[in-house]
């Protein structure tokens, strides 16, 4: 998944997710919470992985990765492409009105536009850039 969309949220929290990321996420995905302040978005597939990797640990490891899950929320798009998103993941990705949507290979990330320019600003140079993908192997 890749790219970068501005949507916003309606006064019911329903968020329109673009048909290039659907088309990637299919018909039924999940939403949870993140490492950063934004949400995780996962196709039904990617989704049964993490779930079956999570079954195989510990229950000591599983703790760990359990709000993974228990705030994690099943999405099914409506007919215009909208998903609804629960108040406590909105609360938490502190999501308001104006939203970026974008594609980060296996998954989608969900961010309140302000803070996606403030990570942008941050991490958007050539100097970072450069670092970052000697840092991976890139």
């Amino acid at each position: 998944m890749t790219g970068e969309y501005q949507h916003n949220l309606d006064a019911k929290g329903r968020l329109f997710i673009p048909a290039r990321l659907r088309e990637k996420l299919g018909n039924v995905f999940y939403a949870t919470v993140s490492s950063e302040n934004c949400l995780a978005v996962y196709s039904n597939e990617v989704w049964q992985r993490m779930s079956d990797k999570a079954s195989a640990m510990t229950l000591e490891q599983q703790k760990k990765v359990r709000l993974l899950f228990v705030l994690a929320a099943k999405c099914e798009p409506d007919a215009q492409g909208r998903i609804l998103i629960p108040q406590n993941l909105r609360d938490f990705a502190k999501l308001d009105k104006s939203v970026t949507v974008t594609g980060c290979n296996d998954h989608a990330e969900i961010w309140d536009s302000a803070a996606w320019e403030e990570v942008k600003r941050e991490q958007n140079n050539p100097e970072n850039i450069a670092a970052m993908l000697r840092e991976v192997g890139f």
